[in-house]
């Protein structure tokens, strides 16, 4: 068994009048799964996640990086984020770990970027570094603000 904790499910909920309901129609979905009935009592932590547009826009800046930078084609844009993430230390959790015959190190694990898992405020910071990083290391001929432009203005993936 793994030693890591699983993360909840998470069911999206819209409020309305006196009341909060299911937000889209996989979130009716996964009520009807647990068998909540009209009345149930349940327990809940209730937060405003960030702006779904902020997912849409990290993933246009993973594609921009993916099909213009060579060292990353052929990756899709949630594994370029993961790598970003472990390369420069970017939203990203540490622990010490100790080798036997080598030493201490640190062992890095990259936080999710999910609209539901980070606030925009951080969410916000560590986009600012994911452009910072690319202008420095891959494109220093770019500022991180022309990278940011660039991704914004890419078209969405097709579906």
């Amino acid at each position: 068994m793994s030693a890591l904790k699983r993360k909840p499910e998470r069911i999206m909920l819209r409020v309305r009048k006196g009341a909060l309901v299911p937000a889209f129609l996989m979130d009716h979905k996964k009520l009807r799964e647990r068998r909540y009935s009209i009345d149930d009592i349940v327990s809940a932590e209730i937060r405003k996640p960030r702006n779904p547009k902020f997912n849409r826009l990290v993933h246009a800046f993973g594609r921009l990086c993916t099909e213009n930078i060579e060292a990353f084609t052929g990756l899709d844009s949630h594994a370029l984020l993961k790598r970003f993430q472990l390369e420069a230390n970017i939203g990203c959790d540490e622990i010490a770990v100790i080798f036997p015959g080598i030493g201490p190190c640190t062992y890095r694990i990259p936080q999710s970027l999910s609209f539901e898992s980070m606030g925009e405020e951080a969410f916000s910071k560590v986009y600012r570094q994911f452009c910072e990083h690319v202008s420095r290391k891959y494109w220093p001929s770019l500022t991180a603000d022309q990278i940011a432009a660039m991704a914004e203005v890419m078209p969405d993936e097709p579906t």
